[in-house]
């Protein structure tokens, strides 16, 4: 059987630009040990079942399919989260999203935040992580990510209480300070829907309409319903819907619309602030 050094050396066989990384990951997925384990156990050999277990993988990323999915497991503001076909990837750029509410709301306040369309729970719960005094709710429409997203919470130790919903349907009477979300954005006829691990991925975390702006026009014309005077609504979008998704704020009743840029420097998130009385965000 192979070495540990051998078979770090079969990226070679992956048409994939994070293709070292990808076996490294696959590699300590299988021996089940971190990552520094490559590098003071080179000479290690695997046992003919890692080997073969070792293959599958391979073949499966050569495919296209996501690591993540391969693993059962992707990596958010530093938090292990289980991750499945039942729901999106978390991507780096969703943080963006985290560290603009830590940085503009109060810490010490006992916020209620809704994270709609919650998924994995990744937003939900690197928030309950970072201020414990928030109230963190986190809805999906899918129940399988209900449940993903729950369990992801108990293992974590994190306070989020996660519910199966239609956008705003299972909080009805309630209202929330902030209310954030990473919708599905992607217009139905986008090609990239077909490139390299998109097609995985639910369609039903991904793609919005002609224009992938439908459930963004949903969110903000009933978040005013759920939201205390002077809420944050805050969205991510895509990269060439900046404008767009800040007129739709603009017409719903939001009031000191902004946008940031993500890593990339590309315009990825938008907020709105509800006209109130109480104003949350700095």
């Amino acid at each position: 059987m192979a070495t540990v050094a051998e078979c770090r050396q079969r990226h070679r066989e992956l048409a994939s630009p994070s293709a070292a990384l990808d076996v490294d990951l696959l590699l300590c997925h299988v021996l089940q040990q971190p990552r520094y384990y490559l590098y003071a156990h080179d000479d290690a050999r695997l046992t003919e079942e890692q080997q073969q277990q070792l293959d599958v993988l391979l073949a499966r990323r050569q495919s296209g399919e996501p690591v993540a999915y391969l693993i059962g497991e992707a990596e958010f503001w530093s938090l292990k989260l289980a991750v499945s076909p039942a729901t999106l990837i978390p991507r780096p750029d969703t943080e963006l999203l985290v560290e603009w509410l830590l940085e503009t709301l109060p810490a010490d306040a006992a916020l209620k935040v809704l994270d709609l369309g919650t998924g994995t729970g990744a937003i939900a719960l690197a928030l309950a992580c970072e201020r414990p005094t928030w109230q963190l709710t986190g809805v999906d429409s899918q129940r399988a990510a209900v449940e993903l997203a729950a369990s992801n919470a108990q293992r974590l130790a994190l306070d989020v209480e996660f519910l199966h919903s239609d956008w705003f349907a299972a909080v009805s009477g309630r209202r929330f300070d902030v209310v954030v979300s990473n919708p599905p954005y992607i217009a139905e006829d986008d090609e990239h829907l077909t490139g390299p691990g998109v097609k995985y991925e639910p369609s039903s975390a991904l793609v919005a309409g002609a224009d992938g702006l439908d459930d963004i026009r949903r969110i903000v014309a009933a978040a005013p319903a759920f939201m205390s005077p002077g809420g944050v609504l805050l969205l991510e979008h895509g990269y060439r819907q900046a404008e767009a998704v800040a007129a739709i704020l603009g017409g719903g009743g939001f009031v000191d619309v902004k946008t940031r840029r993500d890593y990339g420097a590309n315009p990825r998130a938008t907020r709105g602030r509800l006209i109130g009385e109480v104003d949350h965000a700095r």
